[in-house]
């Protein structure tokens, strides 16, 4: 299972929110390259990326921000956040972006991700922003009508490879991850899913790992010091040389 260390955009700053409510946020740093290289220095090979002005207003607000970081860390650099149109994932891939996440446009523009899959690969994937049980969008500021399960399967029907799974009740809070949605998930569709929401301690990393999961989203548990990035890096290989 890779892990993905995340970086929650606002203002040029890495922020942290607690269930996507935007009244709620704590900024931890203001230099997000600098907390990149941090991850890249315990082991990470791979950063989650997330433009919380973009996810709300459909913005590029921090777009030379996550160039910054593409370009100081080296690393893997998995973005997403207001990216509705062609010609913006273009802007994040010539960037250096190794992937792009759409979100709001999958739901908004039907056919679209079908079409973004069949230009770019797995360049593309989906994050599926899920509260009791249905799909929100805009930033976690609406729920639509949408149930998960059916959402992914048509996401999985126009050809994605890649979901990025949030439980929004479960972020921020570290209350410990949705375990068994994310085994459902698992069991369910042909899928690369990456858990996130929740990954509050390494037995909860262990526990993903064990049900076969492609990837984990580690956010405020690593800012808090809930979780040690490097042993959490050092378990996630362990359990990959171990399948």
């Amino acid at each position: 299972m890779i892990l993905f260390p995340a970086i929650d955009l606002y203002h040029k700053s890495a922020v942290r929110l607690v269930k996507g409510d935007y009244a709620q946020m704590t900024v931890y740093s203001a230099s997000p390259a600098a907390v990149a290289a941090s991850f890249r220095d315990a082991g990470a090979t791979h950063i989650h990326v997330v433009d919380l002005e973009g996810a709300r207003d459909g913005t590029t607000a921090n777009i030379g921000t996550v160039g910054e970081i593409v370009r100081q860390s080296g690393l893997f650099v998995e973005a997403g956040g207001g990216i509705r149109s062609r010609d913006v994932i273009e802007k994040y891939l010539d960037i250096g972006v190794g992937r792009v996440i759409l979100g709001t446009a999958a739901v908004a523009q039907p056919g679209f991700v079908g079409e973004m899959v069949s230009r770019f690969g797995g360049k593309i994937a989906v994050g599926v922003d899920v509260k009791d049980g249905f799909v929100a969008v805009k930033g976690w500021t609406e729920v639509t009508g949408l149930e998960c399960f059916d959402f992914c399967r048509q996401m999985e029907q126009q050809g994605v490879k890649t979901i990025i799974c949030t439980d929004i009740s479960k972020d921020g809070v570290l209350g410990g991850t949705n375990l068994e949605l994310y085994r459902k998930l698992s069991d369910a569709l042909a899928l690369d899913i990456v858990a996130s929401g929740g990954v509050t301690s390494l037995d909860d990393v262990r526990a993903l790992g064990a049900i076969g999961l492609y990837g984990a989203i580690l956010g405020k548990a690593i800012y808090e010091g809930r979780i040690d990035l490097k042993e959490a890096v050092r378990l996630s290989q362990e359990m990959r040389c171990g399948e």
